[in-house]
């Protein structure tokens, strides 16, 4: 059956609230030659998506200024480069941009097969967050089995999905979240610990879940004053990975600790790394948490499906926080 020239995608007219977000017509994407063009089933919506439409976070150069960073769906057209996908394959991918869209073209490396037993649907709340976790965690972070990690946002997408896979993977997971509800949600996922950070001290708690000593690893996306508190929180040769500054990059530290505990502070955003880079990332997570996935030991937590042109609503609901998990867009 022949492409269509034209697809139904979603478009940023200009910077501000949920509602700027707009169903538009343009023409189908093609695939370059290391690239496939992906009919989009689902997508995922994700924090950066919004601070995007906000006009603080612009696509890499030469990237589309569609919204939308993770799909599945199937393979309808290849680059003359590409060897390990065909038409018709149905694949998750990581994008730098474009999801938001009936049609996406993704680089073949960051794309990986559906999970045996998973739905398209979650298959498409797989890529941002397992990419970033594995990177952050486990590659930057380091962290081993019987190790402890300590999550901030436990219940946020990101959050779901580094509880499960460390727990799987044997470390000890302790997580932060703002309510009753979600701190449940983190302890169903595998986390041992949840502290409501309203009414917890998450740095007392961290020492005493790490022994006495604070934990081992710690996953963060809050910022602000949470950077001092975590360093607090660490245990001697401990590492601090940070993702995202919900409530702002700067900060006045205290750097002694940092000496005299060894530690390492760290970071990274996914999105501008080579798609040379993005495609390592894929590859180990085909071989270390594809098959956690495909037990059933690991599986996207999804709050609420959204058409695409009802992105303005996802994205209301994104900024209200008030999910637990992945909020999601269909086509």
């Amino acid at each position: 059956m022949p492409l269509p020239a034209t697809m139904t995608c979603i478009e940023i007219p200009q910077p501000g609230g949920p509602e700027m977000l707009k169903p538009a017509i343009r023409p189908l994407p093609t695939a370059a030659p290391s690239e496939v063009l992906i009919r989009v089933e689902a997508a995922g919506v994700n924090r950066p998506d919004c601070i995007q439409r906000m006009g603080n976070y612009a696509p890499p150069p030469g990237t589309t200024d569609i919204p939308g960073l993770e799909v599945s769906g199937e393979i309808v057209q290849i680059g003359n480069q590409v060897t390990d996908w065909a038409v018709g394959d149905k694949v998750a991918a990581l994008v730098a941009g474009g999801g938001y869209a009936q049609y996406v073209a993704a680089p073949a490396l960051q794309c990986l097969p559906i999970p045996a037993g998973l739905s398209m649907l979650e298959a498409a709340a797989l890529p941002e967050t397992c990419f970033t976790v594995w990177s952050n965690v486990f590659e930057r972070g380091a962290l081993q089995p019987g190790e402890t990690l300590l999550v901030h946002g436990g219940s946020s997408g990101i959050g779901t999905t580094a509880i499960q896979i460390a727990s799987q993977r044997g470390a000890r997971v302790m997580a932060t979240a703002g309510n009753a509800e979600k701190c449940q949600a983190c302890l169903d996922l595998g986390a041992e610990r949840a502290v409501n950070y309203r009414d917890e001290d998450f740095v007392e708690a961290a020492r005493e879940f790490g022994g006495g000593k604070g934990v081992d690893v710690i996953l963060d996306m809050v910022g602000g004053d949470y950077i001092a508190r975590n360093i607090k929180s660490l245990a001697a040769d401990g590492r601090l990975v940070q993702i995202a500054f919900l409530q702002g990059a700067k900060a006045e530290v205290n750097f002694m600790p940092v000496m005299l505990k060894r530690l390492t502070i760290t970071g990274a955003t996914l999105r501008p790394q080579s798609i040379a880079r993005k495609g390592e990332i894929a590859a180990a997570l085909k071989q270390q948490v594809w098959p956690l996935i495909a037990a059933g030991k690991v599986k996207p937590v999804i709050f609420r499906t959204f058409p695409l042109e009802q992105a303005a609503d996802a994205h209301t609901l994104m900024e209200s926080s008030q999910h637990i998990g992945k909020i999601m867009l269909k086509t």
